[in-house]
């Protein structure tokens, strides 16, 4: 089968990698352009780009796939029998979607009809989702709203998003081949819209901890953040980030944000009538470091409230 692959982060090079492993024809790579980095002195390839000239697959990289004519022309002259897409990053116009025999199809990062959207690997583990997975979906012009054709599900557990990103990654790849061997089999679900949740893009901004907020759920953030964009929150004019914590039960009077405790076992902040403990954190310049390593040589005042 003549295959049109769309994917841009890491997590869309497992399944371009079991494409070709699989034996199909990926006529083309489409990814997003590339990105200037340190004020334009180094340009950065997506790791889909990278991925592609290693295998020797052509790359195209329009910058707007909704108007570019030449694009579309180009991909007219391909003529794919499928269009498959991992996280590409772009809203593909009907000519695109209805250019190929066997339609367009996509690795979603979850059960749908939860979590359509740009982040869902993050969102199922700040909600506390007990599971999540992939979804492989004939695209459509709405946001991840077409027909399913299968799924796979994981445990989230206590999984960092990269952990699940990973895994998830992984999981994509084979449901996709797999499906893709059992296509004009299987049949198409409607989504139910009225299950349907919404998984904003991640902002930086969302890293900076709202101790207002429960216990459980800063924890699930903390994880969910793991690696990228990070939580942290001001110890005096200093960011500190958090990398791990718990939820010792331990309620408290304490005002939101203040250190009740610090020492072997963590540092003890008070949220929304409970504890968050915070056990690996990183200051400014600094490598990752547990907290009673931290504490050897530094001292936390109890009482500070942290920014």
């Amino acid at each position: 089968m003549k295959i049109v692959y769309m994917g841009t982060p890491d997590f869309a090079v497992p399944s371009l990698e079991a494409l070709v492993r699989a034996g199909h024809e990926v006529a083309c790579v489409v990814t997003q352009p590339d990105a200037v980095r340190d004020r334009g002195k180094k340009i950065k390839y997506s790791p889909v780009k990278e991925k592609a000239l290693e295998l020797g697959i052509p790359v195209l990289q329009p910058v707007k796939v909704r108007k570019d004519a030449e694009f579309l022309q180009q991909m007219q002259q391909i003529a794919p029998d499928l269009i498959a897409v991992a996280a590409y990053g772009q809203i593909l116009p009907k000519e695109i979607l209805e250019l190929p025999e066997y339609g367009c199809l996509n690795v979603h990062g979850s059960l749908l009809p939860r979590f359509r959207g740009a982040a869902p690997i993050q969102r199922a583990i700040i909600e506390g989702d007990e599971e999540t997975g992939i979804t492989i979906m004939y695209m459509e012009e709405g946001l991840d709203t077409g027909d399913m054709l299968a799924k796979a599900a994981t445990p989230v557990g206590r999984k960092t998003g990269q952990e699940l990103h990973d895994e998830l990654a992984q999981m994509g790849a084979e449901l996709l081949v797999d499906t893709l061997d059992h296509l004009g089999e299987l049949p198409r679900v409607k989504q139910d819209d009225a299950l349907s949740t919404y998984a904003p893009m991640i902002s930086k901004k969302e890293g900076h901890l709202d101790f207002s907020q429960m216990p459980v759920r800063l924890e699930r953030t903390i994880r969910a953040f793991d690696p990228w964009p990070g939580t942290f929150g001001y110890l005096g004019d200093k960011m500190m980030k958090f990398w791990r914590a718990e939820v010792p039960g331990i309620q408290t009077d304490a005002a939101d944000g203040t250190v009740v405790a610090a020492g072997e076992a963590g540092i003890d902040i008070a949220a929304c009538g409970g504890i968050l403990r915070v056990t690996e954190i990183q200051m400014p310049g600094k490598k990752r470091i547990e907290v009673k390593e931290y504490l050897k040589g530094n001292s936390i005042e109890i009482g500070t409230v942290l920014g």
